[in-house]
């Protein structure tokens, strides 16, 4: 980066970072939110961008990662208030941390990189030293937050149960897939989706829950096989779904 555009982004942040004191200090909603009250904004910003990401649409990509970005120095800035940390103590720890988990690019010769894995030829490769050199940082799967949306939970703990590998066998997979829908076919055929199932519970029997519940979570398998994202994948199938489904409801068409 040219010392040029280094001044361009030191100043366009300083003044981001003006404005969200500014805000803190003088807008009363502002300064009523703490972290709990601001991070379900901070993952509808999230969902958005991904959302713009996925649009090939740069002007609202460029939009909604200034959105995040207002998020990530409003948390920090509640850090600093407590004494916690603050923006230049976040920055500091995501460059350690991208340092330290890409030994290929920087070199593993001293600590804390010695011993970690160092050749990484293709991004499958670099993915998977990634998640040894997490492992060794975080024992087991409990650093995989339990309110994560379902098919990425279900897709991390599968990565975390395979070493961290997304190369799996779509064959396998595929193979399990169509065992379980063989199973919730048994479990339908059998009654448990009858009259008498729905009367006994409002939304549906349990054995009818665990046999949807194995079939997406073998899909999911299927999709890491694949390297499919499955979050993205349903949300592009749900949008072509709204698409068709209400297109008569356009007043324009």
């Amino acid at each position: 980066m040219s010392n040029r555009a280094a001044g361009r982004t030191g100043d366009a942040v300083l003044a981001l970072d003006e404005v969200t004191r500014r805000l803190r200090r003088d807008c009363p909603w502002d300064r009523e939110q703490d972290e709990r009250s601001i991070v379900p904004h901070t993952v509808e910003e999230a969902y958005e961008l991904a959302d713009a990401a996925h649009s090939g649409d740069d002007a609202k990509l460029l939009d909604e990662l200034g959105d995040v970005l207002f998020q990530v120095h409003f948390l920090a800035l509640l850090l600093e208030e407590r004494g916690s940390g603050d923006l230049a103590q976040v920055a500091a720890n995501v460059t350690e941390k991208l340092v330290r988990r890409h030994p290929h690019v920087f070199g593993a010769d001293e600590e804390p990189l010695a011993g970690l894995p160092t050749q990484a030829r293709t991004a499958a490769e670099v993915r998977e030293n990634w998640d040894v050199i997490k492992r060794s940082e975080k024992k087991g799967p409990t650093d995989v937050p339990e309110n994560l949306p379902a098919l990425l939970l279900a897709r991390k703990l599968q990565r975390r149960a395979a070493g961290g590998s997304d190369r799996g066998e779509p064959a396998t997979a595929l193979a399990e897939l169509r065992s379980e829908v063989e199973r919730a076919a048994t479990a339908v055929e059998a009654g448990a989706a009858g009259p008498e199932a729905r009367e006994r519970t409002e939304h549906g029997s349990p054995e009818l829950y665990e046999r949807v519940g194995d079939l997406l979570f073998a899909v999911v398998e299927l999709a890491r096989s694949l390297q499919v994202d499955p979050e993205i994948a349903l949300r592009r199938r749900t949008e072509r779904f709204r698409a068709e489904a209400f297109r008569a409801e356009d007043p324009e068409e």
